[in-house]
């Protein structure tokens, strides 16, 4: 298999990508051959707003890291032992990397697997602190514990057919749903969705999935609440001025929600007149004061341990200045950190296959090739209402 050409998204430093030549994959583990892992024929994989933040500069992400986390591939070669999974299958890769035999995630909790990352729980392809994981913004990429981690489309025309909204299920859907499920979301719920972009359009998707009565999406991008109403969210526009829980009464009749979404988190902005100013805790504390007592906040928006380029020497630490005596006193419920793929991909595969939702409209996906990515960054970090998607194996026009 080693003779197939290999080319991958490489981060060269603060602000710049670059397409270049990377080793094809092996079935191993540093010196240890890896007998329960596939290597892949990427189909389609995806810039998530996830690998913005180390392009920007704000994660200590080495330069030479090859990105992308967001991956469907054809099998072309199986390790030894792996039974279930065969060349030729064509198979959604959660972003996670997973063992499946350590006690989190015999316990569902996948995002934080115990063994595949000797630094901290959890890993992920390509991706600053997460294992050291090849990414897979490339034509070829090797996956471990191929039977526990892959999710095998039942039907390889029917999903080629739907290829635009199965690309979503590596990350971007399974994590605005469970940023949506932690925020209790259910029939009948008032929602409010920070952020529109690919991660917050899916999360307001799944919120009308589950039922939700209104969901009310905020941001700063006008193409990008255009996008929001395009689907039957109701938006507030975060750079005009004037109180937010106004603008929510006047929507709803009531100055709270039941349930709210962080889908900005640590790069986040102020409201008004000082939107062009960093305030990293603005969300949370936004959170705690929109969200009614005895409600729940999902938070699938990222949060670090380091920013390099945060505003104060406190945040550049994770620490983030929050009145959170306001949600203890409100008892509220706050989920934070990666979402378990696995614990929604086939679920959401199954809505996708019988039209139950239009994720691809919803977030407005764009085809690109593999030498169109770098201007895809360039063009997401602009604000741009997409969900780039790179198809490596031709041309896009």
């Amino acid at each position: 298999m080693s003779n197939h050409a290999n080319r991958g998204v490489i981060y060269q430093g603060n602000g710049t990508v670059k397409v270049d030549t990377i080793p094809f994959p092996e079935l191993s583990l540093g010196k240890r051959r890896c007998d329960h892992g596939v290597i892949l024929k990427v189909v389609t994989t995806n810039i998530c707003g996830s690998d913005q933040h180390m392009v920007r500069g704000r994660t200590t992400a080495p330069s030479g890291l090859v990105l992308g986390h967001e991956i469907t591939g054809e099998v072309i070669e199986c390790g030894r032992d792996v039974e279930f999974i065969k060349v030729g299958d064509l198979v959604s890769v959660p972003f996670n990397i997973a063992c499946g035999r350590c006690r989190n995630c015999k316990e569902g909790k996948t995002g934080i697997c115990l063994n595949v990352n000797p630094a901290r729980p959890g890993a992920a392809y390509g991706y600053v602190d997460m294992g050291g994981w090849v990414g897979g913004q490339a034509d070829y990429v090797m996956v471990p514990y191929a039977d526990f981690n892959l999710l095998k489309f039942p039907d390889k025309d029917q999903a080629l057919e739907k290829i635009q909204s199965l690309t979503l299920l590596s990350d971007i859907l399974p994590t605005g749903y469970h940023g949506c499920v932690t925020a209790g979301v259910g029939p009948g719920s008032t929602v409010y969705i920070a952020g529109a972009g690919p991660v917050g359009l899916a999360a307001a998707a799944s919120a009308h999935l589950l039922g939700a009565a209104c969901v009310i999406v905020g941001d700063m991008v006008e193409d990008r609440l255009n996008q929001a109403r395009s689907f039957g969210c109701e938006t507030i526009d975060l750079k005009q001025e004037g109180d937010i829980q106004d603008k929510i009464e006047a929507i709803l009749g009531d100055r709270e929600v039941d349930a709210f979404v962080d889908c900005v988190g640590f790069e986040a902005h102020a409201c008004g007149c000082n939107h062009h100013q960093e305030s990293p805790a603005v969300v949370l504390n936004s959170a705690m004061q929109m969200t009614r007592a005895g409600g729940q906040i999902g938070i699938p928006g990222l949060y670090v341990t380091e920013d390099p380029g945060a505003i104060d020497s406190a945040a550049q630490q994770g620490s983030l200045s929050m009145r959170f005596g306001l949600g203890w006193a409100k008892s509220h419920s706050l989920h934070t950190g990666q979402c378990p793929v696995m614990k929604y991909h086939r679920q959401l595969m199954q809505a996708i296959l019988f039209d139950k939702i239009d994720i691809a409209k919803a977030v407005n996906v764009q085809m690109i090739s593999l030498d169109q990515a770098p201007q895809g960054y360039a063009d997401f970090d602009g604000g741009a209402a997409k969900k780039f998607v790179i198809d490596p194996h031709k041309m896009v026009s």
